[in-house]
């Protein structure tokens, strides 16, 4: 951030983002720390709390708009960037000082005390071995894909189609975002305390289906159809409501907790190598034809309703497999 902030020319940006890019890491010992002593029967409201946080936050958005509007862009853009730097310096010594180290945690630290990083580097090859031959594990690799995908195709194109297919004026779609969160946030609310006990089956199905009727309905909105196009992003928000946590959750109950840290880091991975080409890919569907790429989101959000409903059959099979051995 700190980068961002000073920048005077191009390759300050690449530095930045060579460093911004170590989240990664903490991203994944974050979860760990967040998960691994907690009741698993909580990790849906966990989740919850986290996207209404940053829910929260979407809504001083768009006071940067009203900054830029005084100060003009660089100039607020730096005090932004240093802004953040500060906060999330303050993050990292609140955490370090107030957190401790989950029970899994200590154990890995013991087994790992006398083992160098390349050894603890070839041991991955075992964790993706351990990967491919767990199929709830590959079904959320498989949901994770989609999710992602579809996001990127989502943030990257939904504005073009917006403005040059339904022609909205680019002033007027900042409030779709905006509601989009609202919705969210009411959503975590009131329908996540009612589903959250629940199997993930039902509303994972019911909510990959609002995402494609979302869809469905934004390649058909007609010119300048305000009302339509708020109707898309209501479902939209409340798949997403939906959809996000229970993957989470499903992320956190399907790998083995023994090797969760390295198993995280090796499904960030995939996801990222797997989804990446889909920013250039969306990119030529779009050249062609605006509605393109989200004709593709149809496609994905059915493919992950698929998955769902496997990946709920195969946990079935496997309770009733667990019941029987233990009987």
């Amino acid at each position: 951030m700190k980068f961002w902030a000073t920048a005077q020319n191009f390759n300050y940006f690449v530095a930045a983002a060579v460093v911004n890019s170590m989240w990664r890491m903490t991203m994944t010992s974050w979860t760990c720390l967040l998960v691994e002593d907690a009741d698993p029967a909580e990790l849906v409201d966990i989740y919850s709390w986290i996207y209404i946080s940053g829910l929260v936050a979407a809504f001083f958005a768009p006071l940067a708009g009203v900054l830029i509007h005084i100060f003009t862009l660089v100039p607020t853009m730096r005090a932004l960037f240093l802004l953040s730097f500060v906060l999330m310096t303050v993050k990292f010594y609140l955490l370090n000082l107030y957190s401790t180290e989950t029970q899994r945690g200590l154990v890995r630290m013991k087994e790992s005390v006398n083992q160098n990083l390349f050894t603890l580097v070839k041991e991955y090859e075992g964790v993706l071995k351990q990967i491919l031959k767990t199929p709830a594990t590959l079904y959320t690799i498989g949901i994770m894909l989609i999710i992602t995908t579809c996001s990127t195709i989502n943030n990257t194109f939904w504005s073009i189609i917006v403005t040059q297919k339904i022609l909205i004026p680019a002033q007027d779609i900042a409030i779709y975002p905006f509601v989009r969160s609202g919705i969210m946030l009411v959503f975590f609310f009131v329908v996540m305390p009612r589903i959250r006990n629940l199997n993930f089956k039902k509303p994972m199905l019911l909510g990959f289906l609002a995402f494609i009727l979302s869809q469905v309905i934004l390649i058909s909105v007609p010119e300048k159809s305000y009302f339509l196009l708020l109707g898309s992003t209501f479902l939209e928000a409340c798949a997403m409501a939906t959809v996000n946590p229970l993957m989470d959750r499903m992320i956190v109950l399907t790998i083995d907790e023994k090797e969760r840290a390295r198993i995280m880091a090796l499904l960030y991975v995939i996801v990222i190598v797997f989804t990446s080409p889909f920013g250039w890919i969306g990119g030529l569907l779009s050249e062609l034809n605006r509605i393109l790429p989200f004709v593709l989101n149809i496609v994905l959000f059915t493919l992950g309703g698929i998955l769902t409903f496997k990946a709920a059959g195969y946990a079935a099979r496997k309770a009733r497999q667990d019941d029987f051995l233990s009987s």
